[in-house]
């Protein structure tokens, strides 16, 4: 079996697009949060939004030590 190379090339593209679609998730359920009477559901989609927000924290500092390591390889 041959192993492959860690071809790390477009990790920056990668977490951008994830950080994206984290964000457009965040507005949505803003949006759900302000035109629903539910109250479980509102406290569910703010509870998912803190999370989604903390996850944004890591993927930012992620995408700031891959754009520095990919400047180093090249």
């Amino acid at each position: 079996m041959k192993n492959h190379p860690d071809d790390r090339s477009d990790n920056v593209e990668k977490i951008q697009n994830n950080i994206d679609n984290t964000v457009q998730n965040m507005e949505a359920a803003k949006e759900m949060i302000a035109v629903t009477d539910n109250d479980k559901t509102k406290k569910n989609l703010k509870e998912k939004n803190k999370r989604r927000g903390e996850a944004l924290d890591s993927m930012k500092a992620e995408i700031q030590d891959e754009a520095k390591d990919s400047k180093r390889r090249q």
